[in-house]
């Protein structure tokens, strides 16, 4: 049999490779290669079961004939990456009339009973394919229910139950194998990452009954705790010689001395236990990874089964990466390479514990990670006041607008009706490091009776308790258990490593002080994208700001935003210290300017009492700045040429700050960015403004100092134009968000309602919103830069958007050689973890991979 490459035994030295067997195949020789006590063992590969399926079987005397003739057998699925998982595993194969009156005078008729029973549901159910319903309940363990299962089976198939092993054998490996060719099994698979053709291989194992006159039983033993990390040997083991689980009640039982739920495996048998121990200990300095060991106890003697990656939470799978890497076992390099960049973020939040119970009352779009729980309120006012009386809540809104900020601020975590992953409520909750689910169109809101509706129809109403989930985007009913954020030596470990690694800059987006020291805090490099409009809503200063749009000249805007001017000052020099002399990239204001004005009629009267003006000259005016579609109308840029006051305030408030900010200290160089340009004569129209101010703060201040100006690349032209533009700015930091929607003419904010059904068809490959999309966004980013470089080779050139914290859309900038990516503060760690991870694949001619 050895030299049929398609169905070999397992020996040290058999042709057994991962890619044509798979990887349980492949552990299980390198058990073998350590001497353990491994039950014999045949493996067949992806080649022989993709036969198996189509009708070709294969030699089975041959595969039987390795085995003892009293042996009973057991198949399991070897999948390349265990992930992609497999149709369950079959044991007790060889079980039959004879078999049992054997087993019956030696282990007793109740036992052998049980173990006939289990193989004829797993084989009615899974092989034969009779209804399950006949043959559920637990294993009987009498002759005469025995028999009446059988008889059952009889009745159900038609024929008697198959007495011989190698019919059996036959039945479950195409059993098996049909399963995994399955539409839905391969549609599981894919979901999980693993390419439409990928292979399965099968192992047929001789099973160890674990029953015995001395200490029997079976069980798993791993030296890690799979939530934590921590060192810690942990698993279950059920005594069949006790006929219970030898720990005691309990999902997760714990290996410890004296237990005092019952005796521990080290008291019932202390050989065995040393002996696993050793066993784990061996498996993970030779197998460099933490091995889950499952094994059986035959008289007392142990026998391993099979060795697999301990199961593990995102924040185990650092500590135990660090800890393989700080016991010499692996490189830090490799550690790195080992934890899922994407898992990162959940260190950084709140998570519902693993085994939490889950009431799930809907689902939306996780549009920021982490999970939160509090009371329900419909207003940022009710979120503050929730938060005056430290109470946690979670603001509910149809759609979150710039007024709500200070409410987000309050809040535990936002649900939104509408939006998708880069709406206004999905932005600032990841800037935040707010748990944020949007786009819950299955829930219906009722704001105005303070209510929402779930699918099942249950109501909720202000106050009600719930959870929210922003990394998996479902809402659930109460208050499930939590785990804590875990930023611990570990971690910061890994990312000190991660950073020596990497090759491109991770900046954060920031626009408060607060922003700036959770950036700084996580080690960005500066702030990428500073939006100043967000300080402008600030209650001190939004009155003020409207009293600005309201005024009737350029001398009267200017007159008012003197009293804004040291507000942005004393802005600018907070971030400045923060930052401790990093680069802060500033872009101008931005938004269209009736974003400032109230939209309700108590609002209006609010404000043209503040401002001393008939109620209907407010409104007359708001009416006025309308716009069809205001996020193409007069903002950004386009602010800045038609009422340059704006800006001329903003560079002067940047500028004093720099000199303030510099004055004990290292000079600081500010970078100022120009938000949404498409022309050349735009930022020439800026440029000479700005340098205008700089000369006259000199003049002023007595002193010098430099500053760098930058253009925002948010419309297609100015990608495409860039070689005319580049000449007249020191950097372009592409605004992907804006970006994407003007280059696919999608509604960020509305684009949720119907994302997935795109993604699902099959129109788009992943939401852009989301990854960046390469072949069509990414071919601007790529000639905005390469015509950029061409007109001014000293130009940086960087990503501002959202995508920036994206591990994909991290590798297409470093590829296309941009100098920096800039994300929310919260998504910082993943960006220069997926940043080294890109670093080192190249270096080694890899890409980042699953560790099996």
């Amino acid at each position: 049999m050895q030299n049929n490459p398609d169905i070999l035994l397992i020996t040290s030295d058999a042709a057994l490779a991962a890619n044509r067997h798979g990887g349980r195949a492949k552990c299980l020789q390198r058990l073998v290669r350590l001497d353990l006590p491994v039950p014999r063992t045949v493996a067949l590969s992806f080649q022989a079961v993709k036969r198996i399926a189509a009708g070709q079987m294969p030699d089975i005397a041959q595969v039987d004939a390795q085995f003892g003739e009293e042996a009973l057998l057991c198949v399991r699925p070897s999948s390349e990456d265990p992930d992609w998982g497999g149709p369950g595993a079959v044991l007790n194969i060889g079980m039959n009339d004879a078999q049992y009156r054997c087993l019956s005078e030696r282990l007793g008729p109740g036992a052998a009973a049980a173990l006939y029973s289990r193989f004829v549901q797993a084989y009615a159910t899974h092989v034969a394919r009779l209804d399950p319903d006949v043959f559920d309940g637990d294993p009987v363990e009498s002759p005469k229910g025995l028999q009446r299962m059988l008889r059952a089976y009889e009745d159900e198939a038609d024929e008697p139950f198959p007495q011989s092993r190698s019919d059996q054998l036959r039945g479950v490996l195409r059993s098996m194998a049909r399963a995994w060719e399955g539409t839905s099994a391969r549609l599981l698979r894919q979901a999980k990452g693993a390419p439409a053709d990928a292979g399965l291989g099968l192992v047929v194992q001789e099973m160890i009954p674990g029953l015995g006159q001395g200490e029997c039983g079976s069980g798993v033993l791993q030296l890690a705790d799979p939530v934590t990390g921590l060192p810690q040997i942990t698993g279950r083991y059920l005594s069949q010689s006790q006929g219970r689980e030898a720990l005691g009640a309990g999902a997760a039982a714990i290996y410890l001395e004296k237990d005092p739920r019952g005796p521990s495996l080290e008291e019932l048998a202390p050989e065995a236990f040393e002996a696993l121990k050793r066993d784990a200990a061996l498996m993970r300095r030779r197998l460099r990874e933490e091995m889950q060991v499952e094994f059986v106890i035959q008289n007392g003697e142990v026998h391993i089964l099979d060795g697999v990656r301990v199961p593990r939470s995102p924040r185990a799978a650092v500590r135990i990466a660090v800890r393989l890497a700080e016991d010499g076992i692996i490189p830090p390099e490799e550690a790195v390479m080992r934890v899922d960049a994407h898992s990162v973020s959940e260190l950084l939040h709140r998570q519902v514990a693993p085994d939490a119970a889950r009431e799930v009352l809907a689902t939306g779009i996780g549009a920021s990670p982490g999970a939160a729980t509090g009371r329900i309120v419909f207003s940022a006012a009710a979120a503050q006041a929730s938060a005056a009386r430290g109470e946690a809540c979670i603001l509910v809104r149809r759609e979150t607008a710039p007024e709500d900020v200070r409410g987000m601020h309050a809040a535990a975590g936002v649900l939104t009706e509408k939006g998708g992953m880069t709406s206004h409520a999905a932005v600032i909750g990841r800037g935040l490091g707010l748990p944020c689910i949007v786009g819950a169109s299955e829930l219906t809101f009722n704001t105005r009776d303070k209510m929402l509706r779930t699918p099942a129809g249950r109501i909720l109403r202000e106050s009600d308790v719930i959870t929210i989930d922003g990394s998996t985007g479902e809402i659930l009913a109460g208050e499930p258990e939590m785990l804590e954020a875990a930023l611990d030596d570990a971690f910061q470990t890994l990312m000190g490593w991660a950073d020596t690694c990497r090759d491109i800059g991770v900046r954060a987006n920031a626009d408060t002080p607060a922003d700036a020291r959770t950036a700084h805090n996580f080690d960005a490099e500066g702030i990428g994208l500073c939006r100043t409009e967000h300080m402008f809503f600030e209650p001190g200063r939004l009155t003020v700001m409207r009293e600005m749009i309201f005024a009737d000249s350029s001398s009267g805007r200017a007159e008012v935003l003197a009293r804004l001017l040291p507000m942005q000052r004393d802005d600018f020099i907070q971030l400045f210290k923060i930052m401790e002399g990093r680069p802060v990239c500033i872009r101008l204001f931005d938004p269209p300017l009736h974003e400032f004005l109230p939209a309700t009629r108590s609002g209006q009267r609010e404000l043209a009492e503040a401002l001393d003006l008939p109620v209907s000259d407010v409104t007359r005016r708001i009416e006025a700045m309308a716009e069809y579609n205001p996020m193409l109308g007069l903002r950004g840029v386009r602010l800045g040429v038609t009422v340059p006051e704006i800006y001329e305030m903003q560079a002067r408030a940047i500028f004093e700050a720099t000199l303030e900010s510099g004055a004990a200290g290292a000079p600081i160089v500010p970078e100022i960015m120009i938000p949404l340009v498409s022309a050349k004569r735009e930022v020439e129209l800026i440029k000479g403004r700005i340098d205008s101010v700089a000369a006259t703060v000199r003049a002023q201040r007595g002193r010098d100092f430099t500053y760098r100006l930058g253009v925002m690349v948010e419309t297609p032209r100015a990608a495409l134009r860039a070689a005319e533009i580049a000449p007249n700015v020191a950097f372009l930091s592409f605004g992907t968000n804006d970006l994407t929607q003007m280059t696919y003419g999608l509604s960020r904010d509305d684009a949720g309602r119907f994302m997935s059904d795109y993604v699902n068809k099959g129109v788009f490959a992943e939401d852009p919103f989301h990854v960046l999309d390469i072949d069509g966004v990414g071919e601007l980013l790529k000639l905005g830069a390469e015509r950029g470089r061409a007109a001014h080779p000293g130009l940086t050139v960087s990503i501002c958007g959202e995508h920036g914290g994206n591990p994909e859309s991290i590798a297409f900038c470093r590829e296309a050689g941009f100098d920096y990516v800039s994300c929310s503060p919260f998504r910082v760690p993943v960006a220069r973890l997926a940043a080294a991870q890109l670093a080192i694949a190249e270096k080694i001619g890899v890409g980042p991979a699953k560790i099996p």
